[in-house]
């Protein structure tokens, strides 16, 4: 039985309201939470950017849903043994209900400390040696790890769960899906791509848990839902690599020139007709994945809320 889960962005809403986010999201019917890590914004107009960890503690007061990061980079920004801490304190905070999903980063966040940007390959190849890092890590025991990317010496985090920390590993081309298969405890994902789950589950991932999200834009007219999204996220309508490499969020605005408000009414359900959001939830299950995440594009969330406990949902039980 798929559950369904809500998308904190902190791209476009600061700390507070990414709380009261959470606590409509349990009030509406919502099982779980993602939460977007990043450094910067997209662009300009989302304007937001608060510290993840800080956030999943104040959440971790305020809510008994649980919660998966979408997605951490724990290789250039932030070393992979503070990642460790980081996800472990998390998951005493939330009483074991935490999920570290990562990923092998955006230029955009990851180059700040002026680290060179490499292939793909490489990327992921830190990735895999993270992964390694945080699992010693999360044992318990005193660590020292002289590897290909990192160096670890004398480390013990102390302040563990009772469990360790689930690491699912998000992936959108074939390398990264092998990998997330291979060492993942879950697979991440915003498409819904049955043949790339297929892949991840022949990869070695089996039964793993999968997730996969996708972006809303409810208004009182599709008119004014496309002009929010084209607005907030056309970002997310760019082609093949520009979101792993473009540097800052005025190179984003630049590339996103290129893309119309009907390219983003082709692609996302907008407006107030229940219907097309169902259908839109309805191709993530249909494609296999275990949990889907929804994330409201704009600031009207009380609105949203509503409309999807009221309207979207009874539409989802019926299919």
């Amino acid at each position: 039985m798929t559950s369904f889960g809500y998308f904190l962005s902190c791209e476009e809403f600061g700390p507070k309201e990414l709380v009261r986010q959470a606590k409509m999201a349990e009030a509406a019917g919502f099982e779980r939470l993602w939460i977007s890590d990043h450094f910067h914004p997209w662009n300009g107009e989302q304007g937001q950017s608060p510290f993840v960890w800080s956030v999943i503690g104040a959440l971790s007061e305020v809510t008994t849903l649980p919660i998966t990061t979408a997605v951490t980079c724990p290789t250039f920004r932030i070393h992979p043994a503070v990642v460790a801490q980081a996800a472990a304190t998390a998951a005493v905070q939330l009483n074991g209900r935490f999920t570290l999903g990562v990923g092998s980063g955006e230029a955009l966040n990851e180059h700040i400390l002026g680290d060179r940007w490499p292939s793909a390959g490489i990327r992921l190849s830190m990735l895999e040696e993270a992964v390694e890092v945080i699992r010693k890590l999360h044992s318990g025991d005193e660590v020292t790890h002289h590897g290909d990317h990192y160096t670890v010496e004398n480390a013990r985090i102390h302040t563990l769960p009772d469990h360790p920390v689930p690491i699912y590993v998000s992936g959108f081309g074939p390398k990264a899906v092998q990998l997330a298969g291979r060492i993942g405890d879950g697979f991440i994902c915003v498409m819904p791509d049955a043949d790339l789950l297929r892949k991840f589950r022949d990869a070695g991932g089996g039964d793993k848990p999968a997730q996969s999200a996708l972006k809303v834009c409810h208004a009182p007219t599709k008119q004014e839902g496309v002009a929010t999204a084209h607005r907030l996220w056309p970002n997310e309508h760019l082609p093949g690599e520009l979101a792993q490499v473009l540097p800052t969020p005025r190179h984003f605005e630049q590339a996103s020139q290129l893309v119309t408000e009907e390219m983003v009414a082709e692609a996302l359900p907008c407006g107030p007709d229940p219907r097309p959001f169902a259908e839109a939830v309805q191709e993530h299950v249909d494609a296999g994945f275990d949990e889907v995440y929804v994330q409201q594009i704009g600031p009207d969330q009380d609105a949203f809320f509503d409309f999807w406990q009221h309207k979207v949902f009874p539409e989802l039980s019926r299919k």
